[in-house]
């Protein structure tokens, strides 16, 4: 099996992990799964640390995707009012404010299904100048072509997100305006324009335990594993094809946590939207098997979030304590 077997073992990537290995991480008992997990997080992490990111909606509404999750998707009647692209000096002020607050990435996000031109150059201000008050930047604009990545590289981009979402064979039940593939072409671009990836799925969406297996298998078998990677619960919102889906046992997702970690050693693995859906219980057990990564905010694009006080008081309960900017990670 895959599954590390020594020291040496837990800080090497691999990309060749089969669904047969990882069927049988979802399938151990749940203490030996979290005692694996924390093992491998240990060896590539400090246990302690939490990094904090805090994620803006740059742009809200209006996309014309239908996931079946999104409340900004135009198929959707969710009472979400479609707004402009802010002003560069408005995404400035709020980042500053993140960055005193404790967060060391800023994430911006805009509901596209890919950005103009013209929109781009607005964006690529942002990015400069959220770079410059020392935060990490992070956009998700949607899917883009070789030569959009290679401008935001230029400048001073960090991350993208691009979440696969789900597995490649449940990806038609939420999706159909694009494909999986689609998706992977993205990655691609970016990948070959030097920025690194966050990419994750949601957890709840109808999926059985096979789409979960296909999905940490997607993204654990990607020629470069990605540097972040966000796990998601599915915020159930009025309105969205998947508003009444049944709720996922918080076990389980916990166990997707544990998965990503042990196949994705080096990753960043964060516990991201569902959060106030969740117990402090659940999410302590989430960091035990190895999330190191929240977001911050009251607000994530247009769902809520655990308020930062909160979100402190929890951390403090646990001894964790907030994750440095990585020194040297700003470099071009």
């Amino acid at each position: 099996m895959n599954a590390p077997a020594s020291d040496d073992d837990f800080c090497v990537p691999c990309s060749d992990w089969t669904r047969e290995e990882i069927a049988e991480l979802f399938a151990l008992p749940f203490s030996e799964l979290l005692f694996r997990a924390q093992a491998v997080h240990r060896a590539n992490f400090d246990a302690r640390e939490v990094q904090i990111s805090t994620l803006l909606s740059i742009k809200t509404g209006g996309c014309p995707e239908d996931c079946g999750y999104c409340s900004q998707s135009a198929f959707h009647e969710t009472g979400l009012k479609a707004s402009k692209l802010m002003d560069v000096d408005a995404v400035i002020t709020e980042a500053r404010a993140a960055r005193d607050a404790g967060a060391t990435r800023f994430c911006m996000g805009a509901a596209w299904r890919s950005p103009k031109d013209k929109d781009l150059d607005q964006v690529c201000e942002m990015v400069a100048g959220v770079k410059a008050l020392g935060l990490e930047t992070c956009v998700t604009l949607g899917m883009l072509t070789g030569g959009q990545a290679q401008r935001l590289k230029e400048s001073g981009l960090d991350y993208y997100n691009h979440n696969i979402d789900t597995s490649p064979e449940y990806y038609r039940e939420i999706i159909t305006t694009r494909t999986f593939e689609d998706r992977l072409d993205t990655l691609a671009h970016l990948r070959d324009a030097g920025i690194h990836v966050c990419c994750g799925g949601i957890i709840g969406m109808g999926e059985g335990e096979e789409d979960r297996i296909g999905m940490i298998l997607a993204l654990a078998t990607l020629p470069q594993h990605p540097e972040s990677v966000p796990i998601n619960l599915l915020m159930r919102i009025k309105g969205t094809k998947l508003a009444d889906s049944t709720p996922i046992d918080a076990l389980e997702f916990v166990r997707t946590i544990a998965v990503a970690r042990i196949t994705m050693p080096k990753s960043v693995v964060r516990l991201a939207a569902g959060r106030s859906q969740m117990t402090d219980e659940a999410q302590a057990l989430c960091f035990m098997a190895g999330a190191n990564s929240i977001f911050c905010g009251t607000k994530l694009l247009t769902t809520p979030n655990p308020d930062e006080d909160h979100d402190r008081r929890l951390l403090d309960r646990l001894g964790m304590r907030p994750m440095p900017t990585p020194a040297g990670r700003h470099d071009s």
